[in-house]
C-alpha cells in the first residue's frame, strides 16, 4: 500500500514587528515555486503577529504569489502610526491611563496597555478578505488555517481554527483547539502582547498574545493533520560558538535596564517554547526511529514528523537598534526612559518598531535566509531548484 502523500504545515511564530522577517522567507519561498504554483503549506498556523501573516495568506491561498506580493507591499509600507498611536496626544492619553488605572487603580475598568493599539483593526479591516478563507479551502488549495490567543481567565492557549470537514476539537492540558469562522478579533487577540496591547473580548473572554503559555506551537498544526512541518522562527539571537560559555563572554557588570529585563521576558513569551518544541519534537522522532519495526510507531503516536527550521541568520535586537531613529518622536520619548532606545534594550523596540526601513531590512533578511537553504526547502517543498 502507497504511503499517503505527506501534508505541509507551516507554523509562523509571533513577535511584533519581528514578523516581518516571515514574510521575507514566505517571498524566497514564491521565488523558488514554478510560475503560476499553487499554495504548498495545506495548514498554516500563525500566533501572534504570525496570525496576522497566516490569516492573510489563508486568505490568499488561491493566488500565492500574488498573495506574498502584496504582504510584501503591506509589510514595506508600514508606519508606526498604522498600528498604535504614536502622535503626542495619544501617547501621553495612554501613558496616562495606563498609570491611572493600572498603577493607582484610578478611572474605568477597561483594559489599559502601555499603547494604544486601536489603529490596528482598521488596518486589518481594510487589508484582510477573511472570506477568501471558505474559497479557498472550497477549492483545496487549503486544508485549515489557525491562530492560538492565550484566555486570561481559563489560563488556556485556545488555537481557533477554520478548516475542511470534520477536524476533531482537541483537549490537552492548558490547550485547546476550537473550530470557528475567524474575524479580525481572532488575529487582534492573538497579537495583543501582554501589557504593551489591551487584550481583546471573545464571546464571554478577554485573550492576549497567544505565545503566552503556549507550551507547544507545533501541536495546533499536527491536530490540523499535517505531518511535515516548516517553522519559521523570529529569533533574534543565533547561536554562536561561544554563547553557551559563559567563561567566554564579556559582561558589563552593569545594572540591566528596565527595557532590557522587558526584551528578555519577550524573547522568553515568543522564543523559548518554541524552540523547546522543536528539539522536543526532534528527540521523538530520533527515538521513533530506534523502534524495532513491529512496534509501529504510528500506533504509538510516535510517527515521525520532518521538521525543516529558518531562523534569522542575524540579531534582530541589533537591526531595530540600527532603525530606531525612525521612531516617530512622541513614542522615542516614551521608550528613552525605560532604555529601549539604547542598545542594551533594543530587545523591546525589536517588537515595536513598525517603520518601514526596519520591517524592509527584516524582509530582505529572510528572503535571503530562505535562499540560502534552497536545497533544502526545494526538496522539502518537493519542487525542482530554479535555474539561475
Amino acid at each position: 500500500m502507497p504511503a499517503p502523500e505527506p501534508v505541509t504545515g507551516l507554523i509562523l511564530s509571533g513577535g511584533g514587528a519581528r514578523a516581518a522577517y516571515q514574510v521575507g522567507v514566505l517571498a524566497g519561498i514564491a521565488d523558488l515555486l514554478p510560475l503560476g504554483a499553487s499554495n504548498p503549506f495545506p495548514v498554516i498556523v500563525g500566533t501572534s503577529a504570525g496570525a496576522i501573516n497566516a490569516v492573510t495568506l489563508a486568505s490568499g491561498a488561491i493566488h500565492f504569489s500574488e498573495t506574498i506580493r502584496r504582504l510584501t507591499d503591506f509589510w514595506e509600507g508600514f508606519r508606526s502610526h498604522l498600528v498604535l498611536r504614536s502622535d503626542w496626544p495619544g501617547v501621553i492619553r495612554q501613558a496616562s491611563r495606563f498609570v491611572g488605572h493600572s498603577l493607582l487603580g484610578l478611572g474605568s475598568q477597561v483594559p489599559v496597555a502601555l499603547v494604544d493599539s486601536s489603529p490596528l483593526r482598521k488596518l486589518l479591516n481594510s487589508h484582510l478578505d477573511l472570506n477568501g478563507i471558505s474559497e479557498a479551502i472550497n477549492q483545496h488549495h487549503l486544508r485549515a488555517v489557525a491562530v492560538t490567543a492565550f484566555g486570561y481567565e481559563s489560563g488556556q492557549a485556545v488555537t481557533f481554527y477554520q478548516g475542511r470537514g470534520a477536524i476533531d476539537p482537541w483537549l490537552r492540558h492548558r490547550r485547546i483547539g476550537l473550530p470557528t469562522q475567524l474575524s479580525v478579533d481572532h488575529l487582534l487577540a492573538s497579537s495583543a502582547i501582554p501589557l504593551l496591547f489591551a487584550p481583546v473580548k471573545i464571546a464571554q473572554q478577554y485573550f492576549g498574545d497567544g505565545a503566552v503559555r503556549q507550551s507547544a506551537p507545533i501541536s495546533p498544526a499536527l491536530h490540523l493533520g499535517a505531518s511535515r512541518v516548516l517553522v519559521v522562527g523570529v529569533s533574534g539571537n543565533p547561536r554562536g560558538p561561544t554563547a553557551s560559555d559563559p567563561r567566554q563572554q564579556h559582561f558589563s557588570g552593569k545594572q540591566p535596564s528596565l527595557a532590557q529585563i522587558g526584551g528578555h521576558m519577550l524573547n522568553s513569551t515568543f522564543i523559548d517554547n518554541l524552540e523547546d518544541d522543536i528539539e522536543l519534537l526532534q528527540r521523538l522522532n530520533h527515538f521513533s526511529h530506534l523502534l524495532p519495526s513491529d512496534l509501529q510507531p504510528r500506533r504509538l503516536g510516535l510517527a515521525p514528523v520532518e521538521v525543516l527550521v529558518i531562523a534569522p541568520s542575524q540579531p534582530i535586537d541589533e537591526i531595530a537598534a540600527r532603525h530606531r531613529h525612525e521612531l516617530p518622536a512622541a513614542l522615542r520619548v516614551f521608550l528613552r526612559g525605560p532604555g529601549a532606545t539604547k542598545t542594551s534594550g533594543a530587545g523591546v523596540l525589536s517588537y515595536l518598531l513598525f517603520e518601514a526601513g526596519y520591517c524592509s531590512e527584516l524582509i530582505e533578511l529572510g528572503r535571503r535566509d530562505a535562499l540560502a537553504k534552497r536545497g533544502e526547502l526545494c526538496r522539502f517543498l518537493g519542487v525542482q531548484p530554479p535555474e539561475h
